[in-house]
């Protein structure tokens, strides 16, 4: 059985992620060519090095600082999947919030963890008063498949600086 809760600022260290495994193989891939979407073969492993996880904890440790939220499922009490939308608003209407991370373990994927999450992080951000959440979604083609399921589209506004940090991300937006 799956729980959901808020994780406290004090649970953010390494051990946390201790049975969490990131590892997603990927074989194609979304790319934006001329303009226009199309699938490109592009086979690689995604995974996290120990650098990675003091960034994510770093940056988790911020959101919650700056009031955002980070939300949690855990099974047998380890966490299995996480989501993160931080609290300041942008665009030019200042109507997104950004949901920063939806990442479900490998040993757990397919068993509708990551819809709960995304499903709380727009009733989340929808309380703020927020009318959009903004993504930079993987571009593996399972990862699309699964956030164009959820009702995300292609964004009318893009962030810079999303762009910047993972320039193969598709930029995506969800209305609440």
């Amino acid at each position: 059985m799956i729980h959901y809760r808020k994780i406290e600022p004090h649970k953010l260290n390494r051990e946390l992620f201790s049975h969490f495994i990131r590892l997603q193989q990927v074989t194609e891939c979304w790319r934006l060519e001329e303009n226009q979407w199309v699938i490109r073969e592009d086979p690689f492993v995604d995974d996290w090095t120990e650098e990675d996880y003091r960034q994510l904890l770093s940056q988790l440790r911020k959101t919650l600082a700056e009031g955002g939220l980070v939300w949690g499922a855990f099974s047998q009490g380890h966490l299995k999947g996480f989501v993160s939308v931080e609290a300041v608003f942008f665009g030019t209407e200042q109507k997104y919030l950004d949901l920063s991370n939806l990442h479900v373990s490998r040993d757990l994927r397919r068993h509708g963890i990551g819809t709960a999450l995304f499903l709380e992080a727009k009733k989340w951000a929808a309380a703020q008063g927020a009318d959009l959440l903004y993504l930079s979604a993987h571009s593996a083609v399972e990862t699309q498949a699964f956030y164009r399921k959820m009702g995300c589209v292609e964004a009318k506004y893009r962030h810079q600086q999303h762009i910047d940090r993972e320039p193969f991300d598709c930029q995506m937006e969800c209305r609440l």
